[in-house]
């Protein structure tokens, strides 16, 4: 196959992933994975296409304000797949500088004629080629003041970055959300049940695509380099290794769990903070994992089943009603990785920014309060618990836990917490007395809060 077909048959298949987004409300990293997985495309097509779609999304604000200059009606009057072909172009023609101009335009409009009629891809034609005319005009500003042109420099929506100013400041939050448009890190984390770090990456270097290297933020923790998605490595069949965020990773060693322990982990699907617990207790005691909704039950099933692990007793149980279900005391630890609004996550997840509004921080902040409460009585004393979000909204974090000390006075911060993390860690976040909030910009990975209280004895 020509390289110019197989780049035609990327961009269809990005096209026909974003109609399916829009109309059907998916997931977008859960469509992309599902179709690349079905596609016949090879590696760099793969690229190409999570490219088209994840930069496409995290871009929509800017290619519709683009778009709204260049048709009368606006993006909204046409139809899902021509309104979506125009972003992918835009998008192209505006962001990625290896694909040439022309090559960018024919390709777009051969798709046009390929699914619609003389109009749409006379249409389609006109508009690219007329900001390539105006591309100057119609560029972002580099340095926006308002908060109408920093939503459109930034593609973040304006309550968003209105919320993060008030928090963080103007310099921080753009400083966040300008690696939001970074594609994420490639990281995994090595099961140390059948291998360790190092052993694992040069047995990669000598089977596998790519670069293999020690993350710096987790002591299991490996960033793999221009080799591909790891989840198609048999390595990955085989157990060898977790794909996380090396976020993620900080959050199971918080909770120090020990072999022998009995810990309950609350909202555990689907199960890599809790495979996290197993491999750190040495696949030694017992791990109680629960989530409200039953069909996520199976994820954690495969991932323990995928490891070797044997420890794990998997339940459905919502986690505001633990009491009437278990005794008091019952625990030695406890994780609470809480929902919440995930606006750490947005890099690694765009569609998130345009479906969170506001006031749906509100909800979750009670049900976080309700799980905790929940949670606490559970526990013994002496043993500690760890509450972790993957959002910088303080008012699920670090005023969320605040609260809990205030209505839980048997309570107490760990305040040696914070000393254990890693340097690197310690260096870029931001930290409290026994709590650390990474922003998306701090190490480059997802944003997460992480904090540990103790029961006192």
């Amino acid at each position: 196959m020509k390289s110019e077909e197989r780049g035609a048959n990327a961009r269809e298949t990005a096209l026909d992933i974003l109609v399916q987004l829009e109309t059907k409300q998916a997931y977008s990293n859960l469509l992309l994975n599902q179709v690349l997985g079905q596609s016949c495309l090879d590696d760099r097509d793969r690229r190409l296409v999570t490219e088209l779609v994840y930069g496409t999304i995290q871009r929509l604000n800017t290619l519709d304000w683009i778009l709204g200059q260049l048709l009368k009606k606006g993006s909204r009057s046409l139809e899902p797949w021509v309104r979506q072909l125009l972003r992918i172009g835009i998008y192209q023609l505006l962001y990625l500088d290896r694909i040439p101009e022309r090559a960018a335009i024919y390709e777009t409009v051969q798709i046009s004629k390929k699914r619609g009629h003389k109009g749409i891809s006379g249409l389609v034609n006109g508009v690219l080629r007329s900001f390539l005319r105006k591309k100057q005009r119609l560029t972002p500003p580099r340095n926006p003041q308002t908060l109408r042109e920093k939503a459109i420099s930034y593609s973040h929506p304006e309550w968003m970055i209105e919320r993060m100013e008030q928090v963080y400041g103007a310099e921080e939050t753009k400083a966040a959300l300008l690696s939001n448009q970074i594609p994420p890190k490639v990281s995994i984390r090595i099961n140390q049940l059948k291998m360790g770090r190092d052993q694992f990456i040069k047995l990669w270097h000598e089977s596998e695509k790519g670069k293999a290297e020690a993350s710096a933020v987790a002591p299991e923790g490996v960033l793999i380099h221009d080799g591909g998605n790891p989840a198609y490595s048999s390595w990955f069949q085989k157990g060898f290794f977790t794909i996380q965020d090396e976020s993620s990773m900080l959050v199971a060693r918080a909770l120090s769990p020990r072999p022998g322990m009995k810990v309950l982990d609350v909202c555990a699907a689907p199960g890599g903070k809790t495979t996290h617990l197993a491999e750190l207790m040495e696949n030694q005691g017992e791990i109680l994992a629960c989530d409200v909704h039953e069909h996520k039950l199976s994820l954690i099933r495969s991932n323990v089943l995928r490891l070797g692990i044997k420890i794990v007793s998997i339940a459905q149980q919502d986690g505001t009603m633990l009491a009437k279900r278990f005794a008091p005391g019952t625990f030695d630890a406890i994780l609470l990785d809480a929902p919440c609004s995930g606006l750490g996550v947005i890099r690694r997840k765009p569609d998130l920014k345009w479906s969170k509004e506001a006031r749906n921080i509100d909800s979750l902040v009670r049900l976080q309060k309700s799980l905790l409460d929940s949670a606490a009585p559970l526990l013994k004393a002496g043993g500690a618990l760890v509450y972790s979000t993957c959002t910088w909204e303080p008012r699920e974090n670090e005023e969320q836990v605040k609260s809990f000390l205030k209505r839980h006075p048997d309570f107490e911060m760990d305040r040696q917490f914070v000393e254990k993390l890693s340097p690197a860690v310690k260096k870029a976040a931001q930290t409290g007395t026994a709590w650390v909030q990474i922003l998306p910009h701090h190490l480059m990975s997802d944003g997460f809060f992480i904090s540990r209280v103790v029961k006192k004895r």
